[in-house]
């Protein structure tokens, strides 16, 4: 299992144990966290996953892939250069103890 931990706009931190494999956006969404909708199954066909990585993972977590850069255009909250699409963010055991920060909206 990889450790992710969800930090909300209020500071309140959500704890989660994810599968190997399953993106960001997925252990939040089966977990129940709010604040990521992943209203489009994690396609990237939407930004309503969009989160801050943590700058402590930043290099870990790697770059944007192809495309996100154009669908977070389209996020409710601010850009940054931590933003990602959760949905982009696949779970090896080298982002175990992961930390994003989720933005004021998605929509």
């Amino acid at each position: 299992m990889i450790k992710v931990t969800y930090v909300a706009q209020d500071g309140t931190r959500t704890n989660i144990d994810a599968d190997e494999g399953d993106s960001v956006m997925h252990a939040a969404v089966s977990n129940d966290v709010d604040g990521i909708v992943g209203e489009c199954g994690g396609s990237m066909m939407c930004a309503t996953c969009h989160c801050y990585v943590d700058d402590a993972w930043a290099e870990k977590v790697g770059p944007r892939s192809a495309g996100e850069d154009d669908m977070l255009e389209g996020a409710a909250s601010e850009v940054t250069g931590r933003s990602r699409l959760s949905c982009q963010i696949k779970l090896t055991p080298e982002l175990d103890g992961l930390v994003v920060h989720l933005p004021e909206e998605q929509f």
